[in-house]
């Protein structure tokens, strides 16, 4: 009786699934001009996590959003899974128009009225820069990512992946004020096993970076922006 209870005791380890892993880290921000990084504000830097030698299955879409609130996108950076959709409330007394004309998605949800929203398919994987076609001061990044092994860090630049099954991955990191040459050499290999793997910590350099001005939806300069109180209407 004790030899068929330890041969069924085997089975069922042998078939029992591997557990998956929490991946956690910090990320930090260095030679920034900008006034919130030298507050130690190190939100919106996005990481994620891709296969290594395997596909993996499509993340499920789903629905998020961003809001239009004191003439800001709300949040400032997003990350999503492809084919999910992006509501864009407006939550301002004025008119807005989210638009991109960037690599990435092309989009255009034309002039609307408060109160009132915006829905967007993004189906293809990129980055795609958001700005309102009347307030040239309003921008955001959207990213659009084929996995469901993402986040965004927080303020205090920490960031946490759970439910990552075992295997070998590419560890990515995107940030809008960073260089593409800066970007790729923080990327590295994890493998993943049944525990929780830390990373880091990671700096990111600003060097260099300049803010470009950009143009409206029609690929012109923005006309001034309406004085305080009027209402731009359709």
């Amino acid at each position: 009786m004790t030899w068929l209870w330890r041969t069924c005791f085997s089975l069922a380890a042998v078939a029992a699934p591997a557990a998956a892993a929490t991946i956690s880290g910090a990320i930090s921000l260095a030679d920034s001009r900008e006034p919130s990084v030298r507050r130690k504000d190190f939100s919106g830097v996005v990481v994620w996590l891709e296969p290594v030698g395997r596909s993996s299955p499509l993340p499920a879409p789903g629905v998020f959003t961003m809001r239009q609130k004191g003439k800001r996108f709300i949040p400032h950076v997003l990350a999503i899974p492809a084919g999910s959709m992006v509501d864009f409330p407006n939550l301002d007394p004025i008119f807005h128009n989210a638009f991109s004309n960037f690599a990435g998605q092309p989009f255009d949800t034309g002039l609307y009225a408060p109160g009132t929203s915006q829905r967007i398919v993004f189906r293809r994987e990129g980055t795609v820069r958001v700005f309102c076609n009347i307030h040239s001061a309003m921008s955001a990044v959207i990213l659009v990512l084929r996995t469901s092994h993402f986040a965004v860090t927080g303020p205090d630049g920490r960031f946490q992946l759970e439910g990552v099954p075992p295997g070998d991955y590419q560890f990515r990191v995107w940030h809008e004020r960073a260089s593409d040459a800066t970007l790729e050499k923080l990327e590295r290999r994890l493998t993943v096993a049944n525990a929780t793997v830390t990373v880091g910590p990671i700096v990111i350099s600003e060097s260099g970076y300049l803010e470009l001005p950009h143009k409206n939806k029609f690929g012109r300069d923005y006309p001034p922006e309406p004085r305080p109180g009027y209402r731009v209407t359709p």
